[in-house]
């Protein structure tokens, strides 16, 4: 089993856990230490050790957590991808670390509602995000509050998983050159849908226009769930998705893969080449799930929830659940997390801005 093109490859079964030390996306917190200096008096002393223990319960909770609910930050609405991936990890999450896990569905801005809330939790283990491809791409996309390598310590590559090009059974379109060559006759009258703008799907789409020399319509939708339901029903011909949401309709025959977006075929669309194996130049575009936490999470909560969510997702029915969606599972260590993200936000970062590709937010 080879590696890809950021270095991970997908963990087996059997590959033990071992919790490895994180790198921290922003600044650490820090107790300071109260020495008495010559300048410090009886006040100060009681004014400093007030302040200590009025400090948040970020430090007390490294030893005893998880002490109660976590919050799990889905920046998607119900139905897409990222809330079926959660939703199949979160019972085996919950069992781990002995305490439920509450799956919170803020949808909106093509993932960057949920994921400024999360850059907003306080850094104490008890809110993580399960962040999507679009994490990356919004980074250049959007003017952001916050950047995600300084307020995130990214903790677990979850899944990886090919995006794939699909027709509405009804349109003529029976290959990728089809619709190559009907763009080009006609420019900007076939309309595709995705689960956003500036997501991979979108930025992807892009880069495969512009390697071809042909002209198609976006048209976004707020999340993969609205985006899939219109593509059934015949309302928009095209479809640009991960998998995940559109295997089962793929093997009923509504929907026509055209192509996917891992270097290779891949075994989630039998029969489907790449459209790097089409002639697409050098092609590359997985999409992808990783779990995040806030910058500045006490090291041992993060060494916790780090072999938890690898010993969950590499459990055996909920690894099979994944694949079955039409991804596969990866869980990654912290730091090849962050090497990963790193990566995307640099690759994609370059072709939105030749595209000039925005979005409010």
């Amino acid at each position: 089993m080879g590696r890809n093109r950021n270095g991970l490859r997908p963990m087996r079964p059997e590959s033990k856990l071992r919790p490895d030390a994180r790198e921290q996306g922003g600044e650490t917190f820090k107790e300071h230490s109260m020495i008495r200096s010559p300048n410090m008096g009886r006040r100060g002393l009681i004014v400093a050790t007030a302040a200590g223990l009025a400090m948040p319960s970020v430090l007390r909770a490294q030893g005893a957590w998880p002490e109660r609910p976590i919050r799990l930050i889905v920046p998607w609405p119900p139905g897409g991808s990222t809330d079926a991936v959660a939703r199949i990890f979160q019972p085996r999450l919950a069992e781990i670390l002995g305490r439920p896990v509450v799956i919170d569905n803020r949808g909106g801005a093509s993932g960057s509602i949920g994921a400024g809330e999360a850059a907003r939790a306080a850094p104490d283990g008890y809110t993580w995000l399960l962040a999507y491809d679009t994490e990356a791409t919004n980074q250049t996309v959007m003017r952001l509050p916050y950047k995600a390598l300084e307020a995130f310590t990214p903790t677990c590559l979850v899944a990886t998983g090919p995006l794939a090009l699909v027709a509405h059974q009804s349109t003529p379109y029976r290959t990728y050159q089809d619709v190559v060559d009907a763009a080009k006759k006609a420019p900007d009258t076939i309309n595709y849908a995705t689960s956003g703008v500036g997501g991979l799907a979108h930025v992807s789409t892009t880069l495969l226009q512009q390697k071809g020399d042909f002209r198609i319509t976006h048209v976004p939708y707020r999340g993969g769930g609205p985006a899939v339901s219109d593509a059934v029903a015949g309302h928009v011909p095209l479809f640009m998705s991960n998998v995940v949401i559109i295997s089962q309709h793929i093997k009923n025959g509504i929907l026509r893969p055209l192509g996917v977006t891992t270097r290779t075929a891949s075994r989630h669309v039998p029969g489907t080449k790449s459209f790097a194996e089409q002639g697409v130049g050098d092609f590359e575009a997985p999409t992808w799930w990783m779990l995040m936490g806030r910058a500045g999470t006490p090291e041992p909560i993060l060494a916790r929830m780090s072999a938890a969510i690898r010993q969950a997702v590499q459990d055996p029915e909920v690894r099979q659940k994944i694949e079955e969606q039409g991804a596969d599972v990866v869980a990654s260590t912290p730091e090849e997390a962050r090497r990963f993200l790193a990566t995307e936000i640099d690759k994609w970062g370059g072709v939105i801005r030749s595209a000039d590709i925005r979005a409010d937010g």
